[in-house]
C-alpha cells in the first residue's frame, strides 16, 4: 500500500450553531482537495515525469483559483459587500483562511520540489542548474544563442514620469530591474520574459536547431543540464542596458481577476462582447503579487506600491515562479519515467458493425473513456455527416479543444447539404478564444451557429442526430459527462450514452428547441434537464427514497460528481440520512456536505479519488426498494450548474446494463482504498484504509473487459414508449 502522509488541513468550526455548523466552506475545501493533487506529486509509486505533472497540475490549479474564486472574495471585501458564506464566513475572513492554507500549501510544494523531484529528476539525467553550474565551453554557447536567438526579441522598458509602469498581463514572468547611471542615480525597469521561447534550455545546444518551441534533451551518459530562460535573460541584462550599472533585480508575477461578466443585455454581438472580455481578463484588477524569496526588499515595496496591493496580496516564493510551465518537463518522452500507455478499446458490438445506425437499433452503446476510445464517438458524427438518410445534425460544443474532425465533419454535413446546428458556448472559461475560432469557421461553412442563452451557459454535451428511415424520421442520440475533446478524453474519465431510445430522442429535439428559439419546457418524458428539471428530479427521489426506507428499510443513494455545494440537495441528503437512508458519496473536489456527525449525517461517508486520470464522471443512483434508478450526465450538484446551465441527466433504461454499471463502476470506485481519501466531520481528509484486498478501481478498469457495458438486443433502449 502507498504511504501518503497528510499535512494538517482546515479544520471546520464544529461547535457553530446554525447554517455554519452544516456547510463546510466552499473555497477551504477546494484548497484541500488541491492538498491531496500535491499528495500524488509526493507519491514515490506514481512514475516520476507524473509526479511532476501532478505539480504542475496543483500549481496551475491554484493560479485558477485565485483568478477567479479569491478574484471574487477580493472585490466583496473592497466593495464592502455584507454578504456571507454558507458557513457563516465574511469575505475578509475567508481570505485570511485562504492565505495561511495557501502558504502552508506553496510551502510543501516548495520542499517537495526542492528535496524529492528536482534530485530525483538529476538522478535519472535531467539536471536543473543554475549559471553558476555551466563551464566556459557551455557560458559561452549560451551568451551566442542569447545574442543571436533572444536578445533581439526582448523589450526593455524604463519606468519614469514620462514612462509609468506598463500594463503586466496576468500570469507573465516579469523582471524589475535597479539601474544606476555613471554618477550614481538610480533608475528603474521593467523587463518581460517572452511567452513565445522556451521555457526551459537544454544542454548540449543543438547547434543550428537550437531547442525552438520544445524542450528536446539530447541524452548523453552525464545526462542533459536543464537552464530556465529567466535565468540566461537575468544573467544577461548588462546587454540590454550598455552605460547603465544593474544594482539589483527580481523575477515577479501578477494574478489578475477573471471573475468578470459579460452584461449580455447590453451586448449587440456576443461574439465581439467575449473577445473584448477576454483582453480585459489579461489585464484585470491584480489580486496576487509573487516574487522570489530573494527579492530585495525595496523592489518588493515598490512592485507592491505600483498595483496597489496589500500585503496580504503578496506571495513569497521558495520554489521558482511559473510552476505550471513543469508541464513542459513532465510531458517528455521518456518511456520508463511514464505511466505505461492505456490502449482504449471499441466496443465489440461497434467492431461487429461499423455502421452506427444499425448496431444503435440493436442496443444502446455505453462508452467509458478513457477506457474506452473516445473514437466511436467522433466516427458517429462522422458517419453521420456522410449518410444520405441524416436530414439533420445538431452539436453542443463547449470545450473541443484544438482537434478539428468533429468541426470537420459538421462542415462535411453541411456541404452534403445537411441542416446543421452548433451551439457554441463562447462563455466556456479559458477556452473563449478558441471557441471563437471555431464558430467563425462555422458560420463561415453556412452552418447555424447559435451562442446560448442570455445569463445563461449551455454545459449539456449532446449530439442529435435526425435520419429518415422507412417508418419515419428517426432520432440518435449522443449523451456525455464531458466534452467533445479527443485529448481530455484521454485524461478524463468520462461516460457516453450513445442511443436510439425515441423518448431520449424527442427530449433532446425539444431541448435544442429551447437552445436555439423560444420555448419553456418544465418536464421532459425522459431527461433531467437544468434549470427547471434537475434539481427538483434529484429532491423528488431522495424524498422517495426516504419513504422507501421507512417502508422497507432498504433505503441507498450512491452519487460520483465533480461538485456537491447545493444547499438544498445537501439538505435533502442529511434529512435522508436522519431517515436512516444509507449514502455513499464520492466527490472529486469541493463538498460542503459534513459526513459522519451523528446528528445531522450519521450514514453518509464521502470520499475523493485522486489517481493517473481525472474522475470527471456524474452519476446518480437510487435504490427505490430495488426498482434502481440511475442517472448520468453533465451536471454537477452546484448552484451554477443547476440554476445557471443547461444541464442534462440521462437515465440508464435497461434494468441489466443499470446493474453493470452500478457494480463494476459506482461501486468498485466507492470501495477504492488505494486512491481514495476519505472526508471527516471536521473538513479535512485522511487516507482511505486499506483493510482486506487492496482496490485500485483505476487499474481494475484499464484491466476488465468493458464489452460488458455493451448489451445486444437491449428492446428497452430501442422501444419507442
Amino acid at each position: 500500500m502507498r504511504e501518503k502522509k497528510l499535512s494538517k488541513g482546515h479544520k471546520a468550526n464544529v461547535e457553530n450553531s446554525g447554517s455554519e455548523a452544516i456547510f463546510f466552506n466552499r473555497e477551504l475545501n477546494w484548497l484541500e482537495f488541491n492538498r491531496k493533487v500535491l499528495l500524488e506529486a509526493s507519491d514515490p509509486e506514481v512514475p516520476l515525469l507524473e509526479r511532476v505533472k501532478f505539480l504542475s497540475i496543483f500549481y496551475n490549479n491554484l493560479e485558477e483559483f485565485f483568478m477567479v474564486r479569491v478574484a471574487g472574495l477580493t472585490r466583496q471585501r473592497k466593495l464592502g459587500v455584507g454578504q456571507v458564506s454558507p458557513d457563516g464566513l465574511s469575505a475578509t475572513e475567508q481570505l485570511v483562511r485562504v492565505r495561511r492554507v495557501v502558504m502552508g500549501l506553496l510551502q510543501d510544494a516548495a520542499e517537495l520540489w526542492r528535496k524529492n523531484l528536482k534530485p530525483e529528476l538529476f538522478a535519472h539525467g535531467l539536471k536543473f542548474i543554475g549559471y553558476q553550474n555551466l563551464s566556459r565551453g557551455e557560458q559561452a554557447d549560451l551568451t551566442a544563442y542569447f545574442q543571436k536567438d533572444i536578445f533581439p526579441i526582448l523589450t526593455p522598458q524604463a519606468l519614469d514620469k514620462g514612462r509609468p509602469f506598463p500594463q503586466i498581463s496576468s500570469g507573465s514572468l516579469n523582471l524589475f530591474i535597479e539601474l544606476a547611471d555613471q554618477a550614481g542615480k538610480r533608475y528603474l525597469a521593467r523587463l518581460k520574459v517572452p511567452d513565445n521561447l522556451p521555457k526551459y534550455i537544454c544542454l548540449p545546444l543543438e547547434h543550428g536547431n537550437i531547442i525552438r518551441q520544445t524542450l528536446r534533451p539530447k541524452f548523453s551518459s552525464a545526462g542533459v543540464k536543464i537552464l530556465p530562460l529567466d535565468i540566461l535573460i537575468g544573467h544577461h541584462l548588462m546587454d540590454l542596458f550598455p552605460g547603465y550599472e544593474v544594482k539589483a533585480f527580481t523575477l515577479f508575477r501578477v494574478t489578475r481577476n477573471t471573475d468578470i461578466e459579460i452584461e449580455e443585455d447590453e451586448a449587440d454581438d456576443l461574439l465581439v462582447a467575449v473577445r473584448d472580455l477576454v483582453y480585459q481578463w489579461r489585464f484585470g484588477e491584480v489580486v496576487k503579487l509573487e516574487t522570489m524569496a530573494d527579492a530585495p526588499k525595496h523592489l518588493v515595496e515598490r512592485l507592491i506600491k505600483s498595483f496597489d496591493l496589500e500585503n496580504w496580496q503578496h506571495y513569497v516564493l521558495k520554489n521558482r515562479l511559473g510552476g505550471e510551465s513543469l508541464d513542459i518537463i513532465s510531458g517528455l518522452d521518456i518511456p520508463k519515467l511514464r505511466y505505461p500507455a492505456l490502449i482504449s478499446k471499441i466496443p465489440k458490438a461497434l467492431k461487429k458493425s461499423k455502421n452506427f445506425f444499425k448496431t444503435l437499433n440493436k442496443s444502446d452503446v455505453f462508452l467509458y473513456h478513457p477506457y474506452d476510445s473516445f473514437a466511436p464517438v467522433l466516427d458517429f458524427i462522422h458517419q453521420a455527416a456522410g449518410d444520405p438518410k441524416v436530414k439533420a445534425i445538431k452539436q453542443t460544443l463547449y470545450r473541443t479543444g484544438n482537434d478539428s474532425s468533429l468541426i470537420n465533419s459538421l462542415i462535411e454535413a453541411r456541404r452534403a447539404d445537411k441542416q446543421v446546428t452548433a451551439v457554441v458556448e463562447l462563455k466556456a472559461r479559458f477556452d473563449e478564444m478558441r471557441n471563437i475560432t471555431w464558430a467563425r469557421a462555422l458560420e463561415e461553412a453556412g452552418i447555424n451557429v447559435v451562442y446560448g442563452l442570455v445569463g445563461m451557459k449551455i454545459h449539456a454535451k449532446l449530439c442529435l442526430v435526425i435520419r429518415q428511415e422507412d417508418e419515419g424520421l428517426k432520432t440518435y442520440v449522443h449523451i456525455g459527462t464531458g466534452n467533445y475533446n479527443p485529448i481530455t478524453a484521454r485524461i478524463y474519465t468520462d461516460l457516453g450514452l450513445l442511443t436510439a431510445n425515441q423518448a431520449i430522442g424527442r427530449d433532446v429535439v425539444h431541448l435544442f428547441n429551447v437552445m436555439t428559439g423560444l420555448a419553456t419546457i418544465r418536464d421532459y418524458e425522459l431527461l433531467l434537464v437544468s434549470p427547471l428539471s434537475a434539481r427538483a428530479g434529484i429532491l423528488a427521489r431522495i424524498e422517495r427514497e426516504v419513504a422507501a426506507h421507512r417502508a422497507h428499510g432498504d433505503g441507498f443513494i450512491a452519487f460520483k460528481a465533480n461538485q456537491l455545494s447545493d444547499p438544498e440537495i445537501i439538505r435533502a441528503l442529511y434529512q435522508a440520512s436522519q431517515a436512516g437512508v444509507r449514502i455513499r458519496l464520492q466527490v472529486r473536489g469541493v463538498c460542503c456536505l459534513r459526513p459522519g456527525l451523528p446528528e445531522l449525517s450519521p450514514t453518509i461517508t464521502v470520499t475523493s479519488l485522486v489517481g493517473r486520470f481525472l474522475e470527471h464522471t456524474r452519476i446518480f443512483y437510487f435504490n427505490n426498494h430495488g426498482q434502481g434508478e440511475m442517472f448520468v450526465g453533465s451536471a454537477d450538484l452546484m448552484p451554477r450548474n443547476l440554476d445557471r446551465r443547461i444541464e442534462v441527466l440521462a437515465p440508464i433504461l435497461n434494468d441489466t446494463l443499470r446493474e453493470r454499471v452500478l457494480n463494476d463502476i459506482l461501486l468498485t470506485h466507492l470501495d477504492d482504498n488505494h486512491n481514495a481519501y476519505r472526508l471527516k466531520p471536521d473538513c479535512s481528509y485522511e487516507v482511505v484504509p486499506q483493510v482486506g484486498q487492496k482496490i485500485d478501481s483505476q487499474a481494475i478498469m484499464m484491466a476488465k473487459n468493458r464489452d460488458y457495458l455493451t448489451l445486444e438486443n437491449n428492446e428497452d433502449s430501442a422501444d419507442d414508449s
